[in-house]
């Protein structure tokens, strides 16, 4: 059996424990395709690294990625077959750190929905469903998957809530959102059908009325960036390096936090409510945000000196 073959069945089971591999599959079909066109049946150590150095240079922690995904691929693989080699740790060099987030101000937001808008398409749903998509990841903070992973149905425009069903590790949660966010929503879904001409089940669209993938959103997104400056020009359709789609939600969670202290609220008291919007499975991950930003570990500080000083009094 070809290795993609195999890699479909481990997809679908790792999906069915509830893990969200997106990224993870794109690595891995990479992997495999190189793997079959090179007649390759058993994963090992020198195949791994044939196939990386056809990659393009990547910064470290793309290569330890890369290497923790087949490795997890093949660990599953030698469980059935002892053929299989498992590549070893530190096999790249690598360093795990997280990467500081580029925290988009409003100008900059605006100018990549703008940008979104205006990219071409024959019906002209390419331009309003990225825009809408980028809007709402924007507003709300939603992860790029569970933002794709949106149906029709998941909108209570009544209620004004969305049902998030394919959150991190399969959790479900519901968001209360903005009147004006229903709106941009329930006026998308609407010119959406019309566009396309039938009902789609998916929220967000394709010119075809498919959902859109993964990749294509971050093309998009890329290159709306590419066209207000915010990532420099590429050839070949090529992403270029620069601000993520990611650093939207970043952006949203910073605002927020930044918000309680120019309004005077208890960021303490705030931080759960914030944690559960976000998704996030304890406030840890959530207050990595202060660490992350500047200008938000000075407020915190700042606000830390002010409760010390007024218990000491």
């Amino acid at each position: 059996m070809s290795l993609t073959l195999q890699l479909d069945r481990y997809l679908s089971v790792r999906r069915r424990l509830g893990y969200n591999l997106d990224t993870s599959e794109r690595i891995l079909r990479r992997f495999t395709r190189f793997a079959d066109r090179e007649g390759a049946s058993y994963i090992d150590t020198a195949l791994f690294l044939h196939w990386h150095a056809t990659l393009p240079e990547a910064t470290s922690s793309t290569r330890g990625a890369r290497l923790s995904v087949v490795r997890l691929f093949a660990q599953w693989l030698s469980s059935f077959d002892p053929a299989h080699e498992v590549p070893p740790r530190g096999l790249l060099p690598s360093a795990v750190a997280r990467s500081r987030p580029h925290i988009y101000s409003d100008v900059e937001i605006r100018a990549i929905i703008g940008a979104a808008k205006a990219l071409p398409s024959i019906y002209g749903l390419r331009g309003l469903t990225c825009s809408t998509l980028f809007g709402l990841i924007a507003v709300t903070g939603l992860r790029i998957s569970e933002a794709l992973g949106l149906d029709c149905e998941d909108l209570d425009p009544h209620h004004s809530v969305l049902r998030v069903r394919q959150g991190k590790l399969g959790k479900e949660r519901l968001l209360p959102l903005d009147p004006s966010v229903v709106t941009e929503l329930t006026d998308y879904r609407s010119e959406r059908d019309r566009l396309i001409a039938h009902p789609a089940t998916p929220l967000f669209v394709t010119d075809k009325g498919a959902r859109l993938t993964d990749c294509g959103a971050r093309f998009n997104f890329a290159h709306a960036c590419q066209q207000i400056g915010l990532r420099t020009q590429q050839p070949y359709g090529k992403h270029g390096r620069g601000p993520r789609i990611h650093d939207l939600r970043h952006s949203f969670a910073v605002k927020t936090m930044i918000n309680w202290y120019h309004t005077g609220k208890d960021p303490a008291r705030e931080m759960i409510r914030l944690t559960t919007y976000l998704g996030h499975s304890n406030p840890s991950s959530t207050y990595w945000y202060l660490e992350a930003v500047p200008e938000l570990l000075k407020l915190a500080m700042a606000r830390a000196s002010a409760d010390g000083g007024e218990a000491a009094q």
